[in-house]
């Protein structure tokens, strides 16, 4: 029986849709946990099914380039699924046509304060130019991230992997601030979450409340559109 088993284990791990098929169970698992309990920041799925894949690829000792020779399949869908936000965008125009010059305020900070922190906090520890650059665009969606960072002189690669940290810490950290300094307002939450985490922030902003999500959405978007202008300006 255990022959049999590594004789399935051994052919599945040289199929290039293993690595489509294990990140689609890990984050379904993982999903299952978190709304068992209750969409907990902490349980963020996306996190969770990173340490998982990490477990599993370090334990069988698959390297990451076979993992995404499946996987790859999941990421091509990164642009479309970014540009799908023009949905939830559209719904949140309302929101913009009343509040904007508050809307404005709060992304042109959120721009200013992510990049020059970014940018400050890579040159006090040392970090090389290279680096630096990569570090700059880390609270915008991964399309976009990578492109500026290829654009200043950063590691595209590099910039992805912060991109994913930024968003996992602000989904699971946003609401614990956000609840501690008092802001309850959905649309405030939602622009707070977006600016400061992406994709993965949006997606915990909708998890609150629908208004929560629109808001999130348009700033996602109007960071990514700032950042893509202001940061080449800036370095």
């Amino acid at each position: 029986m255990m022959h049999g088993l590594t004789d399935i284990w051994v052919y599945l791990a040289r199929d290039p849709l293993f690595g489509l098929t294990l990140t689609v169970l890990a984050y379904l698992a993982a999903d299952v946990v978190y709304r068992r309990l209750k969409m907990h920041p902490l349980a963020n799925p996306v996190l969770w099914s990173v340490v998982v894949l990490g477990l599993v690829l370090a334990g069988t000792g698959i390297s990451y380039d076979r993992y995404f020779q499946g996987a790859q399949f999941i990421h091509v869908l990164l642009g479309p699924a970014t540009v799908a936000l023009a949905v939830p965008l559209y719904r949140a125009l309302n929101m913009l046509r009343s509040g904007w010059p508050g809307v404005a305020v709060a992304l042109l900070a959120s721009v200013l304060v992510a990049s020059l922190g970014a940018i400050g906090l890579g040159i006090a520890f040392g970090a090389g130019d290279t680096t630096v650059a990569s570090l700059a665009p880390k609270s915008v969606t991964t399309p976009i991230a990578m492109g500026i960072s290829e654009r200043i002189g950063g590691l595209p690669s590099l910039t992805a992997v912060l991109v994913i940290l930024t968003g996992i810490l602000g989904a699971v950290l946003g609401p614990s601030v956000l609840n501690a300094l008092g802001v309850r307002n959905p649309r405030a939450r939602g622009i707070a979450l977006g600016a400061a985490a992406h994709g993965i922030g949006t997606a915990r902003a909708f998890n609150e409340s629908p208004e929560a999500g629109y808001a999130a959405s348009l700033a996602m978007g109007g960071a990514g559109v700032l950042t893509a202008v202001v940061l080449p300006i800036l370095w």
